[in-house]
């Protein structure tokens, strides 16, 4: 018998490994009632179980998280919408934001802080981290927002993710594991970070990736 309790959750990420990881970490605290790997499947599971919230990656097959925030608001208007994703990039946080997302925090987050943020957002509070907070208080208070990068912007979302790890220090075994992605596959990625960025080693993509604040 489920606690009436505890928050109802839908998991929507395009990695099953990641998906069976969080649900593992959500059990006796959250019922997951639904998962979904990308955004036609997620609006489809979110319209059928009405969680209490949805967790949700920013990248996705399909159009991205957003696209699941927009379509699903037009029928929920109430839904509340928590971004888990190990993208801090300034114009994702802001793209889920304006699509209705009521909180966004990363996959580092440790356990016990997601289900905490999982009850703020459900109690209808948002939920950021101090430097994800500042982004979105730019974009929202009229200033402008932050400059676009070009030499990012070339990068595929996957690209950039494996930057960002690379840049925390993360080895490639590691990496592959918190993507869902092979080793093999990761360092097909680095090899394609590093030819468009026209650097020659991870010790000058680290250096790189820290300048521009991505670590």
């Amino acid at each position: 018998m489920t606690d009436a309790s505890l928050p109802t959750v839908v998991l929507v990420d395009d990695h099953a490994l990641f998906r069976s990881g969080v649900r593992a970490e959500l059990g006796g605290r959250c019922h997951v009632v639904g998962e979904a790997a990308d955004v036609e499947s997620a609006v489809r599971v979110v319209l059928a179980a009405r969680p209490e919230v949805v967790l949700l990656d920013v990248h996705l097959p399909g159009g991205g998280g957003a696209k699941v925030v927009e379509h699903v608001l037009a029928t929920i208007p109430d839904q509340a919408f928590l971004a888990l994703t190990v993208s801090d990039a300034p114009e994702d946080v802001v793209s889920l934001v304006r699509a209705g997302a009521r909180g966004y925090v990363e996959k580092t987050i440790a356990a016990d802080d997601l289900v905490a943020a999982i009850g703020q957002v459900r109690a209808g509070e948002p939920v950021f981290g101090p430097r994800l907070a500042g982004f979105v208080l730019a974009a929202f208070s009229g200033r402008e927002e932050p400059v676009s990068d070009p030499e990012v912007d070339q990068l595929t979302p996957r690209e950039r993710e494996v930057l960002q790890l690379i840049a925390r220090g993360y080895r490639y075994k590691q990496i592959a594991l918190r993507l869902g992605i092979s080793p093999r596959t990761v360092e097909s990625h680095t090899s394609a970070v590093l030819r468009k960025l026209q650097l020659t080693s991870r010790h000058e993509l680290s250096r790189w990736a820290s300048r521009r604040g991505l670590d």
